[in-house]
């Protein structure tokens, strides 16, 4: 399996206190999760749906107001 499809969970290196949010990928689906939750509720995107998200978030869809 290679990295894109590994499974393992994933967070930012600029992550310095360890309260973040984490994603893995699967062979189907982005999986995205608190941190410090591990066992808590996992939201689940398709391929597209991240793609979409990242592209929005680059383009400056996703920047704070002011």
């Amino acid at each position: 399996m290679d990295e894109a499809t590994s499974g393992a969970w994933r967070k930012s290196v600029y992550s310095q206190s360890g309260d973040c949010v984490e994603w893995r990928f699967t062979r189907d689906a982005v999986q995205i999760r608190n941190s410090r939750e591990v066992e808590g509720p996992v939201l689940n995107f398709t391929r597209a749906e991240w793609r979409a998200f990242l592209c929005g978030a680059k383009s400056g869809e996703a920047d704070l107001p002011g």
